[in-house]
C-alpha cells in the first residue's frame, strides 16, 4: 500500500519495447536504497515490482493491459516521474490509501496561477465521475490530493509550492495526460451497497 506522498522526483533512463510490453529503466536514489528484486515501486501512481537493480536505476516489466489503462505508455527517455515506496507497517500515514492500481486516465484541461499555489483543472472519465466528490481524495500521477470542485466530467485540485516543486504535477501542461486512482473506500461502499441491495 502507498500513500500518495512522492518521495522524489526520478528519470526514465531507458524504455525498451518487448511487443506486448514495454521494460522501463528508472533513476531514483532514495527508492532505489534498500530496495531488492521483487519489491514495488510506484512510478507515477502505478505499482510496478523491481525486475533488476543496478546502482541508483532499477528496472520494471510493464504489461499491455497497464499500457493500455495508465498514462506510462507515453514516456519516453527523460521523462520525469513520481516515484514512491510502499508504506511499512509502522510508518507515518501521510496521504491516504493508495493501491497503486490506476482506474483510469485524464488530461491536463487548464492551470490557473495564484501567488502561494496554483489550480490545475483535470478531465474526469465518466466512468470515475461518481467516485470523486468535493474535498474527497483522488490521486493524480501518484499524488494524493484534496479535491476542490468536482463535476461530471472534471475535477480541481490545488497545488502547494512544494507539490508543483518536487513532483511531474509543477511541469504538466494542458494536453498532458495524468494517471487517475479514486479513494478505495467508495468503490468499496459502492460493491457492498450494491450486493445488499440485490439480496432483498
Amino acid at each position: 500500500m502507498f500513500t500518495g506522498i512522492v518521495e522524489e522526483l526520478g528519470e526514465v533512463t531507458a524504455v525498451e519495447d518487448l511487443g506486448d510490453a514495454s521494460r522501463f529503466r528508472l533513476r531514483g536514489p532514495v527508492v532505489t536504497h534498500g530496495a531488492k528484486h521483487g519489491d514495488s515501486i510506484a512510478v507515477n501512481g502505478v505499482c510496478l515490482t523491481v525486475v533488476e537493480l543496478e546502482g541508483d536505476e532499477f528496472t520494471a516489466d510493464v504489461m499491455a493491459e497497464t499500457l493500455k489503462r495508465s498514462s506510462l505508455g507515453a514516456l519516453t527517455v527523460g521523462s520525469p516521474v513520481n516515484l514512491e515506496r510502499p508504506m511499512p507497517a509502522d510508518g507515518r500515514f501521510g496521504g491516504h490509501v493508495v493501491q497503486g492500481h490506476v482506474d483510469g486516465t485524464g488530461t491536463i484541461e487548464a492551470r490557473t496561477p495564484s501567488e502561494n499555489w496554483e489550480i490545475v483543472r483535470v478531465s474526469l472519465p465518466a466512468e470515475l465521475a461518481r467516485y470523486v466528490v468535493e474535498k474527497g481524495s483522488i490521486t493524480v500521477d501518484g499524488v494524493s490530493l484534496t479535491v476542490v470542485d468536482a463535476a461530471d466530467d472534471h475535477f480541481t485540485v490545488s497545488l502547494i509550492p512544494t507539490t508543483l516543486a518536487l513532483t511531474t504535477l509543477g511541469r504538466k501542461q494542458p494536453g498532458d495526460p495524468v494517471n487517475l486512482e479514486v479513494d478505495v473506500i467508495a468503490k468499496y461502499v459502492e460493491r457492498l451497497l450494491g450486493t445488499r441491495g440485490a439480496s432483498r
